[in-house]
Formats: structure tokens, C-alpha cells, sequence
């Protein structure tokens, strides 16, 4: 199972950690991702990243957003700086064995339900 926490509201240029709990899964062996969702539109792919590699992350969150991930506790994290209005979606988190392409929200094995964060101007 995963679990994520963290969502708020926030302002532009605001901050926020959105965290990811697994149980039950082999974290420490498998990809873990970051993926949003806006009603209406196609999941996107944030961050993600394999055991022994760098994430990769959209153009869009370059620079802004780190993924990172503490293997004793089994928690994915996402730190998310310099928020903006267009950063608003539901946020999940994913794990996966050996997704074909880190970054395709297809193909994810296990999903969390994810946490909301929106962004004012």
C-alpha cells in the first residue's frame, strides 16, 4: 500500500513536502515515482527515479521539485519550492519493478490515492 500526505493550499512561491508511506512493497528495490493528475486532463509524470540512479523529472518541476526517498522508512518524499498556480493537481505516488519509461504514468504497478495540492496567485 502507499500512502501520501502533505497536500495544501498555499500560495504562489510557497513551499511544500508531499510524503509517500509504503508497506507491503519491496521500496528499496523498486522505481518510485511522483505523478499529478488535474480533473479532466491526462496524469503527468513529475519525478521519478530507479535503486541506484538520479530521478528524472518533467521540464516543468526542473529545478524547482526533489524527489528523494529514506529506504528505513520506507517513505518517499517530494519537496516542491517556488509553487505555482499551475502546480495544482491531485499528487500520487508509484512504485514499480521496472517501469518501460520512468516518467509514462502507464504501466505503474502500485498507485496511492494521492493528496491534493493547490496553488493561488
Amino acid at each position: 500500500q502507499l500512502a501520501e500526505s502533505g497536500g495544501a493550499s498555499v500560495q504562489a512561491g510557497g513551499s511544500l513536502r508531499l510524503s509517500c508511506q509504503a508497506s507491503g512493497l519491496p521500496f528499496t528495490r523498486w522505481c518510485s515515482g511522483w505523478f499529478r493528475q488535474v480533473p479532466g486532463k491526462r496524469p503527468e509524470g513529475v519525478a521519478a527515479g530507479c535503486a541506484d540512479s538520479d530521478p528524472v523529472y518533467a521540464d516543468s518541476v526542473k529545478g524547482r521539485f526533489t524527489m528523494s526517498k529514506d529506504n528505513a522508512k520506507t517513505t518517499l518524499y517530494l519537496q516542491m519550492n517556488d509553487l505555482k498556480p499551475e502546480d495544482t493537481a491531485l499528487y500520487y505516488c508509484a512504485l514499480d519493478r521496472s517501469p518501460p519509461l520512468l516518467l509514462d504514468p502507464n504501466n505503474w504497478l502500485a498507485k496511492g490515492q494521492g493528496t491534493q495540492v493547490t496553488v493561488s496567485s
